[in-house]
């Protein structure tokens, strides 16, 4: 497996969070992850939760808009 195939494949199947974060407040995604690189390391983990805390509340925010039907659709 190539370098390259490896991160489309960790980008495609991770959770988003750098990339819905950065693309909202116009920030470079590659920052974004090297933040949660760095705290991860300075504050012994605990960026990792916040991570996996935003995740989660992406992924319910997506299922709740997803399941919702609009009142014209039959």
């Amino acid at each position: 497996m190539r370098i390259t195939d490896f991160k489309f494949l960790i980008e495609q199947n991770l959770f988003g969070v750098c990339t819905r974060i950065g693309k909202r407040l116009g920030i470079p995604i590659k920052n974004i992850r090297l933040f949660f690189i760095y705290a991860s390391c300075l504050a012994i983990g605990s960026p990792i939760i916040i991570y996996f805390v935003l995740a989660f509340w992406m992924n319910m925010r997506d299922y709740i808009r997803s399941s919702r039907s609009s009142v014209w659709d039959y």
